[in-house]
């Protein structure tokens, strides 16, 4: 693939680790916080790991494409260390 969407994938992957670390930062910080409503701190801690698998599952494919659709994932490995 180009080199425009081989960046364009490793900005997603850093945007979406970023953006599922602050929001498990966010569930701890309401969980560790007595005022909140437990029930609440449950709904968005499942839904943080929803949003973590979902991105896992699209950062999967994503990388798949951005590396050329390679036939192996050493063909991958190769390409990230060389």
């Amino acid at each position: 693939m180009t080199d425009a969407i081989l960046l364009a994938y490793k900005d997603v992957e850093r945007s979406m680790e970023q953006f599922t670390q602050l929001l498990q930062s966010h569930v701890d910080m309401m969980g560790a916080a007595p005022a909140h409503n437990p029930d609440q701190v449950f709904r968005i801690s499942q839904g943080t790991k929803a949003m973590r698998d979902s991105a896992m599952i699209y950062l999967s494919y994503a990388k798949y494409v951005a590396y050329g659709m390679p036939e192996s994932e050493d063909m991958v490995q190769d390409e990230l260390q060389g």
